[in-house]
């Protein structure tokens, strides 16, 4: 069954119907929310009132993306074992935030990355830095989701012109805006939430529904799989070759380190009242991802047994279109116009938790710290906040139709990659090493950024093989396609490099940073209503 007859065999009506419902239900959502969106810790950190719960709920929400549904499913359906390695750097990943950073953060930050390594360095320097790797990070991130938009699109209402997609990466772009500007924190937190529940619940009835084909046996499910060519052992995707092997180790490092180091992650921290909650949210985060995942397993082996991977690679989307193939063969077009609905509103969910990240960083490290020199009134810190996101909102549709086409998975292993090299180094240093000052920050999170960034435009993702973004042109001399292994240990060293040159360093305030980080004493506290 070729793409063209299964997009006709869809329906774009009961498609955008669901989609359109969902967008209903949230708008009405986020229109309730922003009656409580007073002050500035409503409009970043929701009045820190989530419960540890729902803040987990509205993690996974905000962790699950576009790559992470359409992009594993379709890894794991072409390649096996290999595909389902991103799964595991993903999930293992949390237990990093969960153990180094989730409480601590909570602890001794306000609203962004920032606050926290601004605590014992000098305010002006490290908050521009910070807010800088956080928007190159969150541009990476937004870069992928508008892409999985464009491509989604083309597949499911059969939208094939440039500019057909074109118009839908708009429209998803003036919802995000909508959410951001509307809903604050609280709204988006919630958007989240409703996101998550249908994300698990789609992928658990069609998970249910493969197995159930299968007479609940796991085994010949995973057999009939790899007849079909989804391998049941490493080296599909990854070969046998030293080089290959390197290559997956650089994307586990970046996967396993990134998580703690990606600045919308963080950000979700402050939405509870206290450390507690944001170490329950972890782990309720850890439960429903990793259950997620499991699915992801299921729905890839099915899809690489019930659709065949010949079909998914003849498909526009390629290895993007597994699930929504799946759900087609298995419950017709209304399965797939729910699943449908379910992969555009992650899009959506991730696209605005990342614009009030971003929006949040410029506004009060940049605006209010820097130019503003800690002066300006949260009222105006929240307006600037709002402006700047509908520029990166214009910028992420801009972007988001430039990027249109490009592998989705590629582009948030870069921004893992961005984000553990230029992020990680220094929260970790920050937090737990007493003679740690800001020439070392600088140095940590400026070399870490430029050296990632160097090594991703000169490797084998940019040009010089035939899966590039440039496969026409060859000026690569790095050989791996992930950075990670280079340029992290190179933002550590370049972070230890930079104190131990500095004579600079201030142990009254490491000392009040460890007790405040350890037990909570002066953290921020929730707002009551």
């Amino acid at each position: 069954m070729t793409l063209a007859q299964s997009v006709s065999g869809s329906n774009p009506a009961i498609n955008i119907s669901i989609f359109g419902a969902f967008v209903v239900v949230t708008l009405i959502v986020v229109f309730r929310a922003s009656r409580n969106t007073k002050t500035a810790a409503d409009y970043y950190a929701a009045g820190r009132a989530f419960t540890g719960p729902q803040n987990g709920i509205a993690i996974s929400g905000d962790y699950l993306s576009a790559a992470s549904f359409l992009g594993i499913a379709g890894a794991i359906a072409l390649n096996g074992y290999d595909g389902f390695l991103y799964s595991i750097g993903f999930l293992v990943a949390w237990l990093v935030a969960l153990l180094l950073v989730a409480e601590l953060l909570r602890n001794t930050g306000k609203y962004t990355m920032g606050d926290v390594l601004a605590f014992r360095m000098r305010q002006t320097p490290v908050r521009a830095a910070a807010a800088t790797s956080t928007l190159v990070v969150s541009f990476f991130y937004l870069l992928a989701q508008m892409a999985g938009a464009g491509g989604l699109v083309a597949l499911l209402l059969g939208v094939t012109s440039k500019v057909g997609q074109a118009a839908v990466i708009a429209v998803v772009g003036v919802l995000m805006i909508v959410y951001v500007l509307v809903g604050g924190m609280k709204g988006t937190t919630w958007v989240q939430i409703i996101k998550a529940a249908l994300l698990i619940v789609g992928a658990a009835a069609i998970t249910l529904w493969v197995l159930g084909k299968y007479g609940l046996n796991l085994s010949s499910l995973l057999g009939d799989g790899a007849k079909a060519g989804a391998a049941l052992e490493p080296g599909k995707q990854y070969g046998k070759t030293g080089l290959t092997q390197l290559d997956f180790v650089s994307l586990a490092l970046a996967l396993v380190l990134g998580t703690a180091g990606l600045p919308h992650i963080l950000m979700r921290f402050y939405t509870v009242p206290t450390a507690k909650e944001a170490r329950r949210s972890v782990v309720w985060a850890i439960w429903l991802i990793g259950i997620f995942y499991l699915f992801t397993l299921v729905l890839g082996y099915g899809a690489g047994a019930l659709v065949g991977a010949k079909a998914i690679n003849a498909a526009p989307g390629k290895a993007n279109s597994a699930a929504p193939l799946l759900a087609q063969a298995l419950g017709g077009p209304v399965l797939l116009g729910f699943i449908a609905a379910v992969a555009f509103a992650t899009i959506l969910a991730v696209v605005a938790g990342l614009t009030i990240t971003a929006s949040a960083s410029f506004a009060h490290d940049v605006y209010a710290s820097v130019i503003k020199k800690g002066k300006a009134s949260p009222e105006k810190e929240v307006k600037v906040a709002r402006i700047t996101a509908v520029i990166i909102g214009a910028v992420a549709i801009a972007g988001g139709i430039v990027a249109n086409g490009q592998n989705v998975a590629f582009l948030v292993a870069l921004a893992f990659a961005v984000a553990a090299s230029a992020n990680l180094p220094t929260i970790l240093y920050s937090l737990f090493w007493k003679r740690f000052n800001t020439q070392g920050a600088l140095w940590s999170i400026y070399g870490g950024l430029a050296v990632c960034i160097v090594l991703i435009v000169f490797s084998p993702a940019v040009s010089g093989s035939a899966t590039a973004m440039f496969p026409g042109s060859d000026f690569h001399w790095f050989p791996l396609t992930n950075p990670g292994l280079v340029s992290i240990p190179v933002s550590f060293i370049l972070g230890w490099l930079g104190t131990v040159l500095s004579k600079e360093r201030d142990d009254a305030k490491y000392a009040e940073m460890e007790v405040r980080a350890l037990t909570g004493v002066g953290a921020e506290k929730a707002i009551q209503h």
